[in-house]
């Protein structure tokens, strides 16, 4: 089995634990700037924990991450040596707009996308740009609360609009937000959402969804009309819930986490809140606050593809005691350890059938051309004497999930536009701020006490995913 021609094999990084440079040439400080490392990194993502600034009582990682700003030209280099056909990265909001609603946008910032940019095409490979990957700017945290205030939607708009105006030559494929639904389990990192006390969380969250969920609409509309043949898709954090048992009770918790899941995508794609939606906010006293024309928005605004990430799938249960035995891995997605799966060394079930089961039913649920943007193993790997970077359990992991890929697409008939595989150079974790749990397949010397040269290195994975694109994912040995 083989993919089709024009198949874009790649991988993905995000601008927030790559690029470092945080207060580099004009760049204004972000959410994803002031979540720590340690204990407290999640009490601030979930916005339990007031951090607006930087403080020297916590270690900030993301600060310098591998520091691809001043690196980018021999990374983008060494993913041409893959035979990249697509580079998805993301944009630093604050690189642009310093205050994320600057009338001038940050010229060093617009030269320097402009530079990666053009260096991705000097080697043929498409650029696939998210333009929210978990950046909201302090500047409209502080003056607006984030996306708990609609007035977030003109400013994403008018940081929409230079990113088209500026890269529209450059740039065919967009995703509008990262892991959009992740704002419904890490608040913070995922809309710049702080909670004060005695306010409705489940109102708040619903809200910013909201006006997310319209921003995302009118930058479709404004991405078609400033640039004629682009596509722009959503992102969602993907992995389908199994019942832990066939009891109904079971059955029925799976497919209602499902629906949490799928709800910003149902809206996203079919341009309409779902029914089991508007009953699920009712039930928790939600009240949206919206405005005439915006079920017309949401209506016009519909996406062209659906890309997700693939990490494992989950299994959930109604029973109070199994929930008590919760896997590992993903500390923000409620879940319970699968006795039939294996887990990685950071308690990530590892279950590929799961991404072609999920391939399933994203496209028998949307109907739409589907894009894999994250699928990879966090693994800690060992630099031999000799400079070697023997990395197997990487290989035998994305070889039985691009099988899995494979099959979905010549068994099934589910049309898939690419796979960029997550972190294909090392960077720091958005889950725990580690360096040591690495997903490259291009290692960089960098730690977690922030010691190292930064020099980069391929390891064995990067020789096997050569071969891979080289076949066009005919070769797995």
């Amino acid at each position: 089995m083989r993919m089709p021609d024009g198949f874009l094999w790649g991988g993905a990084t995000a601008a927030n634990q790559c690029e470092g440079a945080y207060n580099v040439d004009g760049r204004g400080l972000s959410s994803v700037d002031v979540v720590p490392f340690g204990p407290d990194r999640m009490k601030v993502a979930r916005g339990e924990m007031k951090m607006l600034a930087c403080d020297d009582a916590h270690t900030y990682p993301a600060h310098q991450a591998i520091d691809m700003y001043h690196h980018y030209k021999e990374d983008i280099a060494l993913m041409a040596g893959m035979g990249f056909k697509c580079y998805r990265l993301s944009i630093a909001w604050t690189r642009i707009l310093p205050n994320g609603d600057d009338d001038t946008p940050n010229a060093a910032g617009v030269a320097f996308y402009r530079s990666l940019f053009e260096e991705c095409h000097k080697y043929g490979i498409e650029p696939l740009v998210t333009i929210c990957h978990f950046d909201t700017p302090i500047a409209l945290i502080k003056k607006y609360g984030g996306w708990k205030d609609r007035r977030m939607i003109d400013a994403f708009l008018k940081y929409c609009r230079v990113l088209f105006e500026n890269y529209g030559d450059l740039v065919k494929y967009w995703l509008t937000f990262n892991e959009i639904n992740m704002l419904l389990h890490m608040p913070f990192m995922g809309a710049g959402l702080v909670f004060e006390e005695g306010e409705n969380v489940r109102q708040v969250q619903y809200q910013a969804a909201h006006h997310e969920l319209i921003a995302s609409a009118k930058a479709v509309q404004l991405a078609h009309e400033l640039m004629p043949g682009c596509m722009v898709g959503c992102m969602l954090a993907a992995g389908q819930y199994y019942p832990y048992t066939c009891d109904p009770a079971d059955v029925y918790k799976a497919m209602e986490c499902d629906r949490d899941n799928y709800f910003f995508i149902d809206v996203q794609v079919r341009g309409a809140y779902p029914v089991w939606a508007k009953k699920r906010m009712e039930q928790a006293g939600v009240v949206l606050d919206t405005r005439p024309g915006d079920e017309e928005i949401l209506a016009r605004g519909t996406v062209d593809f659906v890309s997700f990430s693939y990490y494992s799938s989950r299994c959930i249960s109604a029973d109070p005691e199994v929930l008590k035995n919760k896997a590992r891995g993903n500390a923000v997605v409620k879940a319970v350890v699968n006795p039939y799966l294996k887990s990685s060394e950071w308690g990530w079930q590892i279950d590929p059938q799961g991404l072609r089961l999920t391939l399933n039913t994203l496209y028998d649920r949307y109907g739409k051309p589907l894009f894999i943007v994250e699928n990879g193993l966090g693994a800690q790997d060992t630099v031999e004497a000799d400079g070697s970077i023997h990395d197997p359990y990487r290989i035998d992991y994305m070889r039985q999930h691009i099988k899995a890929m494979l099959e979905a697409v010549n068994l099934d008939g589910i049309p898939l536009m690419g796979y960029t595989c997550w972190g294909c150079i090392d960077l720091v974790s958005a889950s725990t701020g580690e360096m040591k749990k690495r997903y490259g397949m291009i290692y960089v010397d960098k730690h977690n006490d922030g010691t190292g040269t930064l020099a980069r290195s391929k390891k064995d994975s990067y020789y096997w995913y050569k071969k891979v694109i080289e076949t066009n994912g005919e070769d797995l040995a």
